[in-house]
């Protein structure tokens, strides 16, 4: 089975840069009042609000799987890698940390990848 785009092709900065960007705005919000921003609420009630909501969105993610909807497995993925964005901005840590490691991963089989953490 191939890709499927649903909505037109991605600019240059989608797809480019949008990760570096929301983690620009996310580490901003650290200094937002939880008040007015729902970034800064999560980051107010400490990591075990933020894994809370990645296990709601991960859960959602999950059942729009089993629906088979496209579009619903696109959003709710989305909304599943921004809270994790935020949880790694919770921990000092940037996105490119995550695609080093795939990088470094690519390539790879899954179950030798595995083999090499157990060691």
């Amino acid at each position: 089975m191939g890709w499927v785009l649903l909505v037109g092709d991605l600019t240059e900065s989608a797809s480019g840069g949008v990760l570096e960007q929301l983690a620009e705005v996310l580490e901003s919000r650290k200094l937002a009042d939880p008040e007015s921003s729902y970034v800064a609420s999560l980051y107010a009630g400490g990591v075990d609000k933020i894994l809370k909501k990645i296990g709601e969105e991960a859960t959602e993610v999950v059942m729009a799987g089993k629906d088979g909807e496209p579009g619903a497995i696109v959003a709710e993925t989305a909304d599943l890698c921004f809270h994790l964005m935020v949880l790694l901005a919770h921990e000092g840590l940037s996105p490119q940390a995550v695609i080093i490691e795939l990088q470094r991963r690519f390539g790879l089989s899954g179950l030798e990848e595995k083999a090499q953490r157990q060691q």
